[in-house]
């Protein structure tokens, strides 16, 4: 049986109850007549054997108070043995009388609200009794005797409805609290694991736009060095070069990822149309080395330029990239125009090629048929509260453009 706390107010109630008990039962022997003093003293004994022995087996304060009460055994029983003790030791010693609060009290306690108080008005029915049939003498005001059994009852009913509604409260409090905190564990593990998840979709990103475009840059470039060595070993030499900056590139960009700073672009360059010119150079020189075909990438801007804060500079250098990636691996274009569009409060970037084209809802249906780059822009501009539009047919080319709120155009320097 599980075991609970015993609440301050019902020990208090329980430790009241035994030296109660213990002072009317020695009241009573005390105040016994003198011809029936030891067979008092007797009956008193057996009333505290068994309260003993009830204290011991009915142990109703490790239930929960909303439990039930009042079984035949042990509870039900122990009382009864008290009753009848008590019946027995009131016969014997008048001051007896005085026990029969002490009984109430343990009845509502012990029997629980609905069978205690049957208990306290059985126990309430033999006070009265023996007061006026035993006690009171011809002459004798009666009132006393009916009056403080009832009063007992009714304070002894209250008292123990009232503890026990408080240990009620403080038990549904307590029950609150607990699921408040188990509540806010539970949020606080899904906080940190949101933040775990977009802390990995952010790396995946930053990964796939820096140091995956690099080293498909890097194996191609390689790949037709290979081809050209023996043949023309100056191109093989240069393309070696291009590769050998390439991985420089990629090697600056893994340690900016790993110690999430600004892109390294952006520190290089004074501004980000300058970052945007390096990105658009480097993808046409290497699509036109790596294939042999050209590549155009111009760069292009609208609007007043002004420098913007720091998450939107580099997530518009990372869609730039990523873009300029998905150009070069699958659009097989001849030209690529990037173009920086600034309104009072937002800044577009419009990525256009003349390539093979797609069909978009193809690539809505099939999701990473055209890989990670779509996903990570829009994510990336989900996260700013921007917007991405995308307009693509087979054989038509294709327009992106991401528009992204400026908010109050505080300037990153």
């Amino acid at each position: 049986m599980k075991r609970h706390v015993l609440p301050s107010a019902t020990r208090s109630l329980v430790v009241g109850l035994d030296v109660l008990f213990v002072l009317l039962v020695a009241v009573a022997v005390v105040q016994s007549p003198a011809r029936a003093r030891v067979p008092a003293a007797l009956v008193a004994a057996v009333f505290l054997a068994v309260y003993l022995w009830g204290r011991t087996a009915v142990r109703v304060h490790e239930r929960p108070v909303a439990a039930p009460r009042g079984v035949w055994w042990p509870d039900a029983a122990w009382v009864a043995g008290l009753l009848v003790a008590w019946v027995v030791l009131l016969w014997f010693s008048p001051a007896a009388l005085w026990i029969a609060f002490g009984l109430m009290l343990l009845q509502m306690h012990v029997l629980g609200p609905h069978r205690g108080t049957v208990a306290v008005a059985l126990t309430t029915a033999v006070a009265v009794a023996d007061g006026l049939l035993v006690q009171v003498g011809p002459g004798d005001p009666w009132t006393g005797y009916v009056l403080g059994p009832l009063l007992g009852a009714g304070v002894a009913v209250g008292v123990v409805l009232g503890i026990e509604a408080f240990v009620r409260e403080s038990q549904t409090r307590q029950r609150t609290v607990e699921e408040l905190t188990r509540a806010r564990r539970h949020l606080a593990r899904a906080e940190r694991d949101r933040v775990v998840t977009d802390e990995r979709a952010r790396l995946a990103r930053d990964i796939h736009d820096t140091l995956a475009q690099s080293l498909s840059a890097i194996e191609l470039l390689l790949r037709t060095a290979q081809v050209t060595i023996g043949a023309d070993d100056d191109r093989a030499r240069d393309l070696v070069g291009q590769a050998r900056g390439a991985a420089r590139d990629s090697l600056a960009e893994a340690r900016r990822v790993v110690e999430d700073l600004t892109p390294t672009e952006l520190e290089r360059s004074t501004t980000l149309l300058a970052a945007l010119h390096a990105v658009a150079d480097r993808t046409a020189s290497s699509h036109d080395e790596g294939t042999g075909r050209r590549l155009s990438v111009t760069v292009h801007t609208g609007g007043t330029a002004r420098p913007l804060p720091v998450p939107l500079e580099t997530a518009l250098l990372r869609i730039a990239q990523s873009a300029l990636a998905n150009v070069a691996e699958h659009a097989d274009a001849e030209h690529a125009r990037v173009t920086l569009t600034f309104e009072p409060d937002t800044v577009t970037l419009d990525v256009v090629d003349d390539g093979v084209g797609f069909d978009p809802d193809a690539a809505t249906e099939r999701p990473g048929a055209r890989g990670f780059g779509l996903p990570a822009i829009r994510s990336r501009a989900g996260e700013l509260g921007g917007s991405v539009a995308l307009e693509s047919a087979p054989g038509a080319g294709t327009a992106l453009a991401v528009t992204l709120p400026t908010g109050d155009g505080e300037t990153r320097r």
